[in-house]
Formats: structure tokens, sequence, C-alpha cells
């Protein structure tokens, strides 16, 4: 079965392809032609991610999912959060962004992080949610190569590992996507179970 990931991101398509079943593919907007930027102009995940979703629905009515993410520090008030991904502006840099909040936290001791990801699916003409987080600090400096965005300044709480320093399985062990994908692979599990 195929579904709509509503992303150009082919980090984060790869990352969800290595936790669902091997009977589910994932296809991201490249693959089905779609390569206008989707709006994410709401002020919380939920409603970013589902007017992503939204959107796609509309525009393809096939089923679909979207996600939102953000990086949510205590002592910035929770910032990036929503805004996680142009925190340093609309050209989108991880480099600019980790550069930010690395100058933002220099007179903080406290480092204290979450990742925080929403998922909104559209599925047979119903909107569902599903949330997952995970808590963590910031380290001081860039740590490791692997992932993408803020991976090599966060480190999940009883990890000594940033996730920029691990194996995409076992980053998988301690995600927010991959928790909340698991809340969303559970939900199609039992929808495809009942048809």
């Amino acid at each position: 079965m195929n579904l709509l990931f509503v992303t150009h991101n082919a980090h984060k398509a790869r990352e969800i392809q290595s936790i669902v079943p091997d009977n589910l593919h994932i296809q991201t907007l490249d693959d089905v032609g779609i390569t206008t930027e989707i709006p994410e102009t709401a002020l919380t995940l939920e409603a970013n991610a589902h007017m992503k979703m939204k959107f796609v629905a509309d525009l393809l009515n096939v089923n679909c999912f979207a996600d939102d993410t953000g990086l949510e520090i205590e002592a910035l008030k929770g910032e990036p959060g929503v805004f996680s991904a142009r925190y340093a502006g609309e050209q989108r840099s991880s480099t600019d962004n980790i550069a930010k909040v690395l100058n933002n936290l220099k007179q903080h001791t406290n480092r204290k992080a979450r990742f925080r990801t929403v998922i909104s699916l559209w599925w047979k003409g119903e909107t569902y949610q599903f949330e997952g987080s995970v808590e963590g600090e910031i380290v001081t400096d860039e740590i490791g190569t692997e992932g993408f965005g803020y991976d090599p300044i966060f480190k999940p709480i009883g990890s000594t590992l940033t996730f920029a320093e691990m194996t995409l399985e076992q980053k998988n062990q301690w995600s927010h996507r991959a928790r909340a994908m698991e809340k969303l692979i559970d939900f199609l599990f039992l929808e495809m179970k009942n048809t």
C-alpha cells in the first residue's frame, strides 16, 4: 500500500520508511510530481500539520499525512518551536538555526529541551492527529554528522549521544517522529485489519 507523506524532505521520508511495515510504501511530494512549497503559516504544530495535509488531500483526493516538528527549549520560553525550520530566517538553513540556538543559550545554564512531532492524517475522508515527543538537552557544541536539522546539538535524556551521533536505527529508538509514527502505524494496522 502507498501512503503519501506531505514533504519534500528525503531525510524525513527515509526515517519514516525505516520504521513502517514492509507492505507500506511511503511516497513523497516529489514522487507524485508536486514541486510547490506547501503553506506553513499557522502558529502551532497541530495547525501546521493539518494545513499541509489538507492542502494535498484537497488537491489529490488521496490518503496522506503531514507532520510538523518543533524543538522547544525551556530557557528560551519554548523557542524555536513552530518556527524551528526557519528560526534564523526564511532560507531554512540548519547551520544558521543551530548557530542562533547556541548563541541564544550562551547566558543560560538550563539546557532542557524537547522535540515534539505532530502528525496529521487524512484517511478515508476523516482527519486524525498523533503526537510524539522526546525530552533532552542542548549540548554546547555540535557533535556528530548523521541526521539533519538540530540533531547535532540535541541529546535525549538517558543517552550519551546526540541524535547526529546515532545510526538511523538508534535514533528511531528515541525519536519524537518515530513515537508519533508508531501511533499512526497502530491506527493504520487496525484500519486495514477491519476492512
